[in-house]
């Protein structure tokens, strides 16, 4: 699959194809467009999925220029545009998640529904922002050693059996890729105010074992968007709950995705 140039990023995706209607999903923070192997293998006899490396993962390599989780929702859109998609349900993961609203709020004729997973509309408590600007200063002093991705993989993935290969690719990481997408993280203003503007149809995902961002701003999310017709909590799932526990998930999806892509 391409790299693309767009909104000024060199991008990389991957486009299943077909004649289904399009759904396009965003990682989380410190992934890549892999975490939703288990979607595509459930969701390709039925649907068009697109996903792609977010600025700074994956693929897509960070230009180390500053930018906002806006600027990143734009590389959704555009990507549309060079598929030649008109609209799509849109969302992922957490970050990903952070994507799909601002895309809702600023082309909301682009989109049909919303698929957020693990994800929120406020921003991080003081305690969790210092959090990431000291594992940001630590990776750069010191690399990206254990206690770093030890701690990383049990918030994200939560049991050892679901570590790999994400450790090993954190291990590789050079810590200037990460400085633009963290920054954008920290920086990121809160939406909730606005969650009223957004009538699409919605389906959000939780874990209940999420330390990242709480179920109860996962309930929070869903019961203050209009079109939002289920709330799923995942039963034993750390953050990345559609990667580490697809056979929740990917049922409520694909019966989503039937009625409202």
């Amino acid at each position: 699959m391409p790299h693309v140039e767009l909104n000024g990023q060199n991008i990389f995706y991957e486009d299943t194809g077909g004649e289904g209607p399009p759904v396009v999903l965003a990682h989380g923070f410190l992934m890549d467009l892999s975490m939703f192997d288990p979607q595509v293998s459930a969701l390709a006899p039925e649907l068009r999925v697109i996903r792609f490396d977010a600025r700074g993962f994956g693929r897509t390599q960070s230009d180390g220029k500053r930018f906002t989780y806006w600027d990143s929702a734009e590389d959704y859109i555009r990507l549309l545009d060079h598929l030649g998609v008109e609209r799509a349900v849109v969302g992922g993961m957490s970050q990903g998640g952070f994507l799909g609203l601002r895309a809702a709020l600023k082309w909301p004729d682009r989109v049909k529904g919303l698929v957020l997973i693990s994800t929120q509309a406020g921003v991080d408590d003081a305690a969790t922002l210092a959090g990431y600007r000291g594992m940001l200063e630590t990776w750069r002093a010191q690399g990206p050693i254990d206690p770093i991705v030890h701690t990383i993989a049990g918030l994200i993935l939560g049991a050892r059996e679901h570590w790999e290969p994400w450790v090993s690719r954190w291990r590789k990481t050079q810590v200037e890729s990460l400085v633009a997408p963290t920054l954008a993280l920290i920086e990121r203003e809160d939406l909730t105010a606005r969650l009223s503007e957004i009538p699409h149809p919605a389906i959000v995902f939780h874990g209940d074992a999420d330390t990242a961002i709480s179920i109860e701003r996962g309930r929070a999310l869903a019961s203050s968007l209009p079109g939002c017709k289920a709330f799923v909590e995942v039963k034993g799932a750390a953050h990345a709950s559609n990667l580490t526990h697809p056979d929740q998930v990917n049922p409520p999806l694909l019966a989503f995705l039937r009625e409202y892509a």
